[in-house]
């Protein structure tokens, strides 16, 4: 893989529904932060730039991992949209692919990541998404479709109609996208949902409408996609990292 690709991962949130003082990122599976897991995954793929979005109690995250990453601050954290714009001063120059996960996803793999950019450089796309086909994750954003196939927008599950909460492909939360139609479409994203927050998925959306190209990747890797939103998810990570000695 190319070494002029950047990685940004997004960890300034509180993560309320943990139900503690302590930053989500920072809490530990088999005996290693959240976050710690996410960036070894990065690291993998010798990355031009590793970034790391810090917000909340974000000393605690520089503590952790120290000067391995490059750090930039979503003082107030107003949605995942605005938590990558912090980035951009960083990346204004930039015209590569940039990967976009989450601190709280502590499985995704180098394969998923290579796959993505793969599916980025041969369909000549300015975006790419992983997206997973369940029953389950009722919680993740609903992945839209032209009639031609097309990815056209994703809704996330608290603004979705009745008939798109129907959808069975959901969105897993990880992209790559091309640096400056990403950072261009993101100046569009506006706060008018339930959350009052700017959603990074809503560059989808804004990216499809503009006519350009936006590919999924469907994952059937279910176990590796799971995200920790609670004390119970941790338990059950938890239990897989230690089954896997991971």
């Amino acid at each position: 893989m190319s070494n002029n690709l950047i990685s940004i991962i997004l960890a300034a949130g509180q993560g309320t529904r943990m139900k503690s003082e302590l930053p989500k990122v920072l809490h530990k599976i088999g005996g290693k932060t959240l976050v710690e897991r996410c960036v070894e995954t990065v690291e993998q793929l010798d990355v031009k730039r590793l970034i790391v979005v810090v917000g909340h109690k974000q000393e605690l995250v520089r503590e952790v991992l120290g000067d391995r990453v490059e750090y930039v601050e979503q003082a107030k954290q107003l949605g995942t949209g605005h938590a990558v714009q912090q980035a951009e001063k960083l990346l204004f120059d930039y015209g590569g692919y940039v990967f976009i996960s989450h601190g709280d996803h502590p499985f995704l793999t180098k394969e998923m990541f290579v796959e993505l950019h793969r599916a980025c450089q041969e369909q000549t796309a300015d975006a790419a998404l992983l997206t997973v086909k369940s029953d389950e994750y009722t919680d993740w954003g609903r992945i839209v479709r032209t009639e031609d196939g097309d990815v056209k927008d994703i809704v996330e599950a608290k603004d979705a109609s009745p008939e798109i909460a129907t959808s069975k492909e959901k969105n897993v939360g990880f992209y790559c996208f091309r640096a400056q139609p990403l950072f261009a479409a993101l100046k569009k994203v506006s706060a008018g949902n339930k959350q009052e927050e700017y959603y990074l998925t809503d560059v989808i959306g804004i990216l499809s409408e503009q006519g350009q190209k936006v590919v999924s990747v469907i994952t059937k890797d279910y176990k590796n996609i799971i995200g920790i939103n609670s004390q119970a998810d941790l338990a059950r990570a938890d239990q897989i990292a230690r089954q896997n000695n991971k």
